[in-house]
């Protein structure tokens, strides 16, 4: 079964991948993406386009683009939404992967917008206890930085960080360990899917708004190719 994985560069979509990877009754075909128009990055998380290339590189798998305009209107997601399913249908891809594990209301959204396309949506991470599959993604050896984090839910230390044995022992009971809830946002840099590990160095900080109260909310810590020694 042709495959496209819904992809961010984060763990989540990441260990999607790699169960999928498992199974041979699909054929991953390439990694769908969405970019913000100006910024060259990863809408959401924030990731440099060129960093998302050698995952793409690092992976082995092609990458497809969904180029968006900043502060997107929703018709205009929509419609290039639309465009990307009317290529991968051209291009005889049948399903779709998702790293979701357990929001009912986004996984609900994904099933609508891919109903009566001819794409089954697949979730092979849902359902699964948070604390296991994040104990799971260390143990396979993936690794992976924190590139965003929302400063209502977590203190700003957790920004940069690596997410290993040492984080889940700090990380707050109350928070949900996979960050399903919007507490943070991650970029994987090395895994046994990998052929080899991105090399990265961290930058400049910079915090945002939330839209609907403008209060300073999201800390966005920039992940730079390693400079040359």
């Amino acid at each position: 079964m042709k495959t496209v994985i819904a992809f961010s560069g984060g763990k989540d979509s990441t260990m999607a991948l790699y169960n999928i990877q498992q199974n041979p009754e699909y054929e991953v075909d390439s990694l769908l993406v969405t970019l913000t128009e100006g910024f060259d990055r990863v809408s959401i998380h924030g990731v440099r386009y060129g960093m998302l290339k050698q995952q793409s590189e690092s992976l082995g798998i092609p990458l497809r683009e969904v180029w968006i305009p900043q502060e997107c209107p929703n018709e205009v997601y929509q419609e290039r939404m639309e465009g990307a399913v009317s290529d991968m249908l051209g291009d005889g891809v049948t399903h779709m992967v998702f790293g979701d594990i357990h929001l009912e209301d986004v996984r609900a959204y994904r099933e609508e917008m891919l109903s009566g396309t001819g794409i089954t949506p697949v979730f092979p991470l849902w359902g699964r206890p948070v604390g296991e599959l994040s104990r799971e993604f260390i143990e396979l050896g993936f690794k992976t930085v924190l590139t965003c984090i929302d400063l209502e839910q977590l203190h700003r230390s957790f920004a940069g960080r690596v997410y290993d044995r040492d984080f889940l022992r700090d990380y707050p009971e109350s928070r949900d360990v996979c960050g399903e809830k919007g507490e943070f946002h991650t970029f994987v840099f090395d895994g046994p899917n990998f052929g080899f590990p991105i090399e990265y160095e961290l930058g400049e900080e910079r915090v945002t708004p939330d839209v609907q109260t403008e209060r300073d909310r999201f800390l966005f810590v920039d992940v730079l190719p390693m400079r040359p020694k």
